[in-house]
Parts: C-alpha cells; sequence; structure tokens
C-alpha cells in the first residue's frame, strides 16, 4: 500500500485551505489554516489505510452537505413549480445518502467527531446571509437564488471529489468521491436544463 507523498499531503491543506477562502484571491489563500488534517495514516478495523486526503475530504463534504441541505428544505415551501420540486427532491435524496456513506467512513477511520469547518463560509457553501435572502424569496426569484447557490455546491463538490480520487488511497472513500462526481456532474446537467443562466 502507498504511503501519502509530499503532493497528497499538499492536496488534503489545499482541500482544508478553501475554509474562508469565499470570493478573496488566490494569493490571500495561499496560507493554510491553522487547523491542519493530521499526518499520519488512521487505519480501519480491516486494516485499509486514509490518508490525510482522504480525511479531510470526507470531512468538507460532510460540512458542505450539511449546509446545502437546509437550503434544499426550503423548495416546498418556496415553489409551486413541479420540475424544480423534484429535481431538488432528487439532488437532496442523493446528497443525504452521499452524507451517511461519508460519515460512516469518518467513523471507520476513527476521525474526530468535530466538524472542523464549523462555521466557516467557503465556496460552495451558503452563508446566514444568502439563507436569509432566500428564506425571502418566492417562486422566480426563489429559483434563481437557488440555481446560483446549487450550482456553486455542485460544482465544489466535483472538484474537490475529483481532488479525492487523484490523491486518496482508502477505496472506499475514492469510490465515494466517483459517485459524487458522477452525481454532481448529472445534478448540473439538471440544473442546467431547468436555468440555462
Amino acid at each position: 500500500m502507498r504511503q501519502p507523498t509530499a503532493s497528497t499531503l499538499l492536496v488534503a491543506v489545499l482541500l482544508v485551505g478553501g475554509c474562508g477562502a469565499g470570493s478573496q484571491d488566490a494569493a490571500s489563500t495561499a496560507t493554510p489554516p491553522v487547523t491542519a488534517p493530521p499526518v499520519a495514516t488512521a487505519q480501519t478495523p480491516t486494516g485499509t489505510a486514509f490518508n490525510p486526503t482522504d480525511i479531510a475530504w470526507l470531512q468538507l463534504t460532510v460540512a458542505m452537505t450539511e449546509r446545502l441541505l437546509p437550503v434544499l428544505d426550503l423548495v416546498p415551501a418556496r415553489t409551486t413549480d413541479p420540475a424544480w420540486r423534484r429535481t431538488v427532491a432528487q439532488v437532496a435524496t442523493t446528497r443525504r445518502a452521499e452524507l451517511d456513506r461519508a460519515r460512516r467512513l469518518l467513523a471507520d477511520a476513527a476521525a474526530p467527531t468535530t466538524n472542523p469547518h464549523e462555521g466557516h463560509d467557503m465556496p460552495g457553501m451558503v452563508t446566514a446571509q444568502e439563507m436569509t435572502a432566500l428564506r425571502a424569496a418566492s417562486g422566480q426569484p426563489f429559483h434563481r437564488l437557488l440555481a446560483g447557490h446549487l450550482r456553486a455546491h455542485l460544482a465544489q463538490s466535483v472538484r474537490v471529489a475529483t481532488s479525492e480520487q487523484q490523491s486518496g488511497i482508502q477505496p472506499a472513500t475514492v469510490a465515494l468521491a466517483a459517485a459524487v462526481v458522477r452525481s454532481g456532474t448529472a445534478d448540473l446537467a439538471r440544473l442546467d436544463h431547468l436555468d440555462p443562466g
């Protein structure tokens, strides 16, 4: 089994380094935050190793999904459009299943149960202010806001899952990343059909 390389550790730091980046420029994200991923690999009961990229990606996936689900839960009360309701219900079902898998893998890795991204606003996450705007909107204005946030979440999810596929080593985690890339890409296509803008 291959050990984490310098490039693997760098990817792990970059995954965590997205925290708080928001709209900041690339130079401002060059310095990683204080919270860095663990350096050693973690072993499952069966001996399959998790490297730092695996752990960092799982933690980020959980944090991003937990921030998205309350947005999706707004849909039944904010729109009567059946296409939007159907698409969002499908996205929510997929994300909840992926969230469950990510949490189980973190438990297998004996990773800390605390969320290292708690309170961080980063690409793909809806801020408290944006959530307030979503709650105040309905109909087409709500659709526009929802489309923007959902597109940002899906694109960032695909981006970081692709990094996990390239640098992760734990088979079930890499498989989950591949599933996130597939589902995220399909959901982006559905969203583009609903909202070409």
